[in-house]
């Protein structure tokens, strides 16, 4: 079995070569890359199956390499940075990432973190001749109005075709859709989801839940609702 592929992208040398070696001992394959411009370009070569991403980088900072990855790529992003403020974070969010670990970390919590995003981001062969308009129907799956959501697979089908999203906006949606009506805090979505050593706030939830909703635009008797004071639902009426 081909050892899962890691990029990690850090203009430190001494933190990237430390951080590739805790990763080898796990049996990672691990490249690095200096800049953001060289990680573009190792993205297309090396084809990772995650990316560790430094935020400060010369040139083009993480933030944006972050988002240009995300134009054409759903590959897993943690961003590695020593600023801890909530900003950072729920910005680092909204550009793509699926996690950020603070620096200085530990290395068994780093090791653990990649080991998490990777158990929910295992790569699916689609078959080819599968027709978008009749995906399968097979593991664990909610079904409503023009949406199907498999968590088996990790795909989304809306409107009858498939949907690109990063793992945890997959499994906010599932975790939702699985409980119509059932109301649920931000506290809670964050403990079920990111766990309870999440380094991040209650925002991260509402960042995830804006861009779901931009994914699933439409009148359905369906959607996403704010409750007033309290968190979200997913409303079937």
């Amino acid at each position: 079995m081909d050892r899962p592929k890691i990029l990690i992208v850090d203009d430190d040398e001494n933190i990237a070569e430390l951080i590739s070696l805790y990763l080898n001992k796990e049996c990672f394959d691990t490249e690095i890359a200096g800049d953001g411009e060289t990680a573009l370009k190792m993205v297309e070569s090396y084809d990772p199956d995650l990316i560790l991403l430094d935020l400060m980088l010369p040139g083009m900072d993480g933030y944006e390499v972050c988002q240009k990855i995300r134009r054409t790529r759903q590959t897993p992003i943690i961003m590695l940075s020593a600023k801890g403020e909530v900003f950072d974070r729920v910005l680092g969010l909204k550009m793509g990432a699926d996690d950020y670990i603070i620096k200085p970390f530990d290395s068994n919590e780093m090791v653990a973190r990649v080991q998490a995003v990777l158990r929910r981001t295992q790569r699916v062969e689609e078959p080819v001749q599968a027709p978008a308009s009749a995906p399968e129907r097979k593991g664990e799956f909610v079904e409503y109005d023009q949406l199907i959501v498999n968590i088996s697979n990790y795909t989304v089908t809306f409107k009858g075709k498939n949907v690109d999203m990063p793992p945890k906006e997959l499994e906010l949606l599932y975790f939702l859709a699985s409980q119509p009506n059932m109301v649920f805090t931000r506290e809670q979505l964050l403990n079920q989801l990111w766990g309870y050593d999440f380094m991040g706030d209650t925002r991260t939830v509402d960042v995830h839940i804006k861009r779901l909703r931009e994914k699933l635009e439409g009148d359905f008797n369906w959607g996403i609702v704010t409750v007033w004071r309290v968190g979200y639902k997913f409303e079937v009426r």
